[in-house]
C-alpha cells in the first residue's frame, strides 16, 4: 500500500519557494532513515525532476559513478564512456541538464554522505559544479539528502570550504507527531482509537515506514508482535541496519546506545563513558553529537544543574524497544510481545514511553497551557538525597513552574491518599532544595484522565488526558 502524503506543510512551503525563486537554489534536507525525505521531494516535484540518482552504502568511488553515469543514460543522457573522475560526472550532468526543455530543473541527489565517501572527489566536485554553472542560473534547484544528518550539518552546511554558505535553504526532516501519526493511521482506519496510536507509538515512534506496515485487521499489539517479532517484521533486524548504514564504525555508536538503554533519565557523560568502556575523549564528543543530530540520542540539563552535569538519553522510540523486548526475543517462540504483556518488564516500559511521548510533544503541552508566547525551559530534576524524581518541568519566564506527573494506564487514573501524600511530599522536597519563589503548579497527564475525589481536587491544577497531545 502506497505510504499516504501526510502533513510537511512547512517543508512542502520551503520547497515550493525555492523552485518558484527567480534565482539557482541549493536546498538540504536532512533527517533520521526512515522519515520520509525521498518520499517528501517525489511528492513535491514529480516530473520536474531533471534528474535523479542516490547514493549506494559502502561501494567504492568508481562504483559510485558509474552508478551516477548509468542514472544519466537511464534519464536520456546520451553518453559513451564512463567518467574516469566526478568532476567528469558532472560535466555530463552540466551538458544533460543543458539540453534539457524543462523551464526549471530540479536536480536530486539523495543519500549524499554516502556519495561523498572517503578519499572521492566528490564534494570538489560538487563545489565546482554549483560555483561554476548552477548558482548563476535562474533555472536550477539542486535538493540533496542525507540521513546521516551529522554529516550533513557538519560537512555541507557547515563547510568551510567552497561549498561555505551555498545552502540557501536547509530542512530537518522529522518524525510525525501524534496529530500526523493519527491522520495517517485513521485514513486507512477511521476507526483506529487514540489510545492504539500511542501504543504503536510508543513502540515507533512516528516514522512514515514504519507506520505504513501497520494493519487496520490487526489491534496495536498484533501489530506490534507482528512488524517487531516476526520472523518476517520489518524491525525485527532494523536496528543493526539502521546503525550500519549511518556510521562507518556503528559498533561504537551502538556501545553508547547500549548503555543509555541502561537508564530512562539518562547518563552523565562520566556515567556513559564507564557504562560504555568507551575513552573520553574528543571521539565520543563527536559521536554524541552525531547519534544526536541523527535523533538516536537527546541531551540535556537537569533543572538547577550547569553544564557539567549534562545528560544524555534515549530518544528514538524504536531503539528503546529494541533494547528493552526485540534485541533478546528468539524467534522460535511465538507471541514474544503478547506473552510479555502482564510482565513487570512491560509495566516499566510503558511508563517510560508515554513520558517519552509526552517529552517529544512539548509544543502541545506549552499549547494546552496557553504560554506558546512565554519564554521557558522544559527540564527534568531529581534530588539524590531525598529519591525525590521529576521526569518533566516547565520553567517560565512568568514566575511560574509547571510540574507534570505523567502515568500511563489503561483506565481512569485514581489518586489515593497515599499517592496524593508522595506527590506532596515531593512537591515540598522540589521547594526547598531548589529554593524556588515561583509558583509551582502540578498536571497529570495520563490516557484517560483522573478520576476526580479529593484528593485530585486537592493536588491538581490541570488534569489532561492524552488528547491534548494530539493537538
Amino acid at each position: 500500500m502506497e505510504k499516504l502524503f501526510i502533513g510537511r506543510e512547512e517543508e512542502i512551503r520551503i520547497l515550493t519557494k525555492a523552485y518558484e525563486h527567480s534565482e539557482a537554489r541549493f536546498v538540504a534536507i536532512f533527517g533520521r532513515r526512515r522519515v520520509g525525505k525521498t518520499y517528501l521531494i517525489r511528492k513535491v516535484f514529480d516530473d520536474k525532476v531533471a534528474f535523479y540518482m542516490t547514493g549506494l552504502s559502502g561501494v567504492t568511488a568508481k562504483q559510485q559513478i558509474f552508478n551516477f553515469h548509468t542514472a544519466l543514460l537511464r534519464q536520456g543522457g546520451n553518453f559513451a564512456t564512463v567518467p574516469k573522475n566526478w568532476f567528469s560526472a558532472f560535466q555530463n550532468l552540466i551538458d544533460f541538464l543543458e539540453s534539457s526543455h524543462k523551464a526549471k530543473k530540479v536536480v536530486f541527489l539523495d543519500e549524499l554522505p554516502w556519495l561523498a565517501s572517503k578519499k572521492s572527489d566528490f564534494l570538489s566536485a560538487l563545489e565546482h559544479f554549483w560555483n561554476s554553472w548552477a548558482s548563476a542560473r535562474a533555472d536550477i534547484l539542486l535538493v540533496v539528502c542525507g540521513s546521516s544528518a551529522s554529516w550533513m550539518v557538519n560537512e555541507l552546511i557547515k563547510n568551510k570550504g567552497g561549498l561555505h554558505n551555498r545552502v540557501t535553504d536547509r530542512i530537518r526532516l522529522e518524525p510525525f507527531s501524534l496529530r500526523e501519526t493519527e491522520a495517517f493511521l485513521r485514513a486507512r482506519n477511521p476507526h483506529i482509537d487514540r489510545y492504539s496510536i500511542v501504543q504503536l507509538y510508543m513502540a515507533m515512534g512516528g516514522i512514515p515506514y514504519y507506520l505504513d506496515a501497520v494493519s487496520e485487521q490487526e489491534s496495536a499489539m498484533q501489530n506490534i508482535e507482528r512488524i517487531c517479532f516476526s520472523r518476517n517484521g520489518i524491525l525485527r533486524e532494523e536496528f543493526t541496519f539502521l546503525l550500519q548504514s549511518l556510521f562507518s564504525k556503528a559498533e561504537h555508536h551502538i556501545a553508547i546506545l547500549t548503555a543509555l538503554a541502561t537508564k530512562n533519565m539518562g547518563l552523565t557523560r562520566n556515567q556513559l563513558v564507564e557504562a560504555s568502556k568507551l575513552h573520553n575523549s574528543g571521539r565520543l564528543t563527536l559521536m554524541l553529537a552525531e547519534l544526536e543530530e541523527s535523533g538516536f540520542v537527546q541531551s540535556y540539563m537537569p533543572f538547577g544543574k550547569n553544564k557539567r552535569d549534562m545528560l544524555y538519553r534515549l530518544s528514538d522510540f524504536y531503539t528503546a524497544f529494541y533494547f528493552k523486548f526485540i534485541r533478546n526475543a528468539t524467534i522460535l517462540d511465538e507471541n514474544n510481545w503478547l506473552n510479555a504483556l502482564e510482565s513487570g518488564r512491560y509495566n516499566a516500559w510503558k511508563g517510560f514511553a508515554f513520558e517519552q511521548v509526552c517529552l517529544s510533544h512539548i509544543r502541545q503541552i506549552k499549547r494546552a497551557l496557553g504560554i506558546q508566547g512565554v519564554v521557558t525551559q522544559s527540564a527534568a530534576w531529581q534530588s539524590t538525597e531525598a529519591g525525590a524524581q521529576i521526569d518533566l518541568l516547565i520553567d517560565r519566564k512568568d514566575r511560574v513552574i509547571n510540574i507534570f506527573e505523567i502515568k500511563f494506564s489503561e483506565n481512569t487514573y485514581t489518586i489515593t491518599q497515599s499517592y496524593a501524600a508522595q506527590l506532596a511530599q515531593k512537591i515540598a522536597i522540589f521547594k526547598e532544595t531548589t529554593q524556588t519563589k515561583k509558583s509551582v503548579l502540578l498536571t497529570m497527564i495520563t490516557p484517560f484522565g483522573v478520576q476526580t475525589n479529593a484528593y485530585a481536587s486537592a493536588m491538581l491544577q490541570f488534569n489532561w488526558t492524552m488528547d491534548i497531545l494530539f493537538e
